[in-house]
């Protein structure tokens, strides 16, 4: 009886102390609890993408006129591809004019520049010149929200599905914290987005009636450093905000989703801000002007070339942290010209207290002709001689 009471013993220890022991072992890392009012949040580095804090990033939500962030993103990448420019006048549908909601109440036939609209959607959250302007890049409205999608899925958007460019709500039109983050870190690169975001009035009639809009984003003016991008508000989805902030080097991206205060969507992202502001810094390792390094080129009319990156190169830590960071610096072997500036020219790894932790391409710095073959024997002439 004795073995027998022995051996329940043991067994009862092991159940319990097991799991424990698992537990410890197995435990993710914890964050603050910032207790962020909504759905859900996310904070970004707006330098690497690396979430610094999420709360339920993944679950779907409405994000009403959030959405006209990725109708910006397609719009300003039309303009610097190409495809229109600022100037090219818009003529209002009749269906672009009957859209209702957050308008800055275009009229049927009223012609507009594609740089007005940009500022009516940035500022106004102009349903109508929302939907003028997908008529104008996509030709229509259906075919320009193809367009809103297939974005998304390239930039791995994977809980987002777009119905229209505006975000008047569906219940097919949603998207995740997560998916927003990603947008806004994708938006940031587009030349002039926080030019137009950032515009916090703007005259855009004059007659016959004064109308002056004002950006929904109250925190150009309430948060120091804050420079974009898009609020967002309907009933069904409540209150969001997609936000950037930027103060000395260290850039972060906010995004809440789903707030019922009625100015909740800024405090929850100051919150947020604070968060990564107090905690983080930015650690610059290169810059993005600097030539890196020289490399010899073969067949070229110059013998070496400029090696750059093509955007500043950094590292995001806590405060107070003081990590060894040193660099190895691998330009491309056998380049020869011709060469483009911008073509792949090696690559920066860098480490972090011996550790891998990043790597970035190296860029060949200036177009390099190849030589001709009477400059050639001139060089190996003067050579001998």
């Amino acid at each position: 009886m004795r073995r027998i009471l022995t051996n329940l013993c043991i067994i009862v220890i092991f159940l319990i102390m097991g799991p424990i022991a698992l537990a410890e072992e197995v435990a993710p890392p914890t964050q603050p609890d910032l207790q962020i009012k909504g759905i859900s949040c996310v904070l970004m580095d707006g330098a690497s993408s690396t979430v610094l804090y999420a709360q339920n990033a993944d679950t779907r939500c409405f994000p009403a006129s959030v959405t006209k962030l990725m109708t910006l993103v397609l719009i300003l990448e039309a303009v610097n591809d190409g495809r229109i420019s600022l100037e090219d006048v818009v003529t209002t549908s009749e269906d672009a004019a009957g859209m209702g909601g957050s308008q800055v109440y275009l009229f049927p036939g009223e012609t507009r520049t594609v740089e007005e609209m940009i500022i009516a959607i940035a500022v106004g959250s102009g349903n109508d010149a929302a939907y003028a302007m997908a008529e104008f890049v996509g030709g229509t409205m259906p075919a320009f929200v193809d367009m809103m999608n297939a974005k998304a899925k390239e930039l791995g958007m994977t809980g987002t599905n777009f119905v229209n460019p505006h975000g008047l709500h569906d219940e097919n039109h949603y998207t995740t914290a997560q998916d927003m983050a990603l947008l806004a870190f994708y938006a940031l690169k587009i030349p002039h987005m926080l030019e137009y975001t950032s515009i916090y009035e703007y005259e855009f009639r004059p007659d016959p009636k004064l109308l002056i809009l004002w950006n929904t984003n109250r925190l150009l003016k309430w948060y120091d450093g804050t420079d974009g991008l898009k609020t967002g508000y309907t009933p069904e989805g409540g209150r969001s905000l997609v936000t950037t902030a930027k103060r000395e080097d260290l850039r972060l991206i906010s995004v809440v989703m789903g707030v019922e205060d009625p100015k909740g969507h800024f405090t929850e992202s100051m919150k947020l801000l604070n968060y990564g502001f107090n905690t983080y810094e930015y650690l610059p390792i290169l810059a993005g002007t600097d030539i890196i390094t020289r490399t010899k080129v073969a067949k070229g009319m110059v013998d070496e070339v400029d090696l750059m990156l093509a955007d500043d190169l950094g590292l995001l830590v806590k405060k107070g942290e003081k990590p060894e960071i040193t660099k190895q610096i691998i330009p491309k072997d056998n380049l020869q010209a011709p060469l483009a500036e911008g073509d792949d020219g090696g690559e920066v790894v860098v480490f972090r207290d011996g550790e891998e932790i990043l790597r970035a391409k190296l860029l060949v710095g200036e177009d390099v002709a190849r030589i001709s073959f009477g400059r050639m024997w001139r060089k190996v002439l003067e050579a001998i001689i």
